[in-house]
């Protein structure tokens, strides 16, 4: 399941900060490779280079 502009996740990654919260897609990136990356902004800052296994579609 790929992610859009404005989508609401929660991110699952255990070295960072946002690790279980719910955040927003603010931008979507394409690496050389074809895959997406993603920025997700909290409520407390963001995180870049998210990749689409770390999310998780919040309800």
């Amino acid at each position: 399941m790929s992610f859009e502009e404005d989508d609401s996740v929660i991110l699952h990654d255990e070295h960072s900060d946002y690790d279980g919260e719910e955040g927003t897609i603010k931008q979507v990136m394409e690496t050389m490779f074809g895959d997406e990356t993603y920025t997700v902004s909290f409520e407390e800052g963001q995180e870049t280079g998210v990749p689409e296994d770390n999310l998780e579609a919040a309800e």
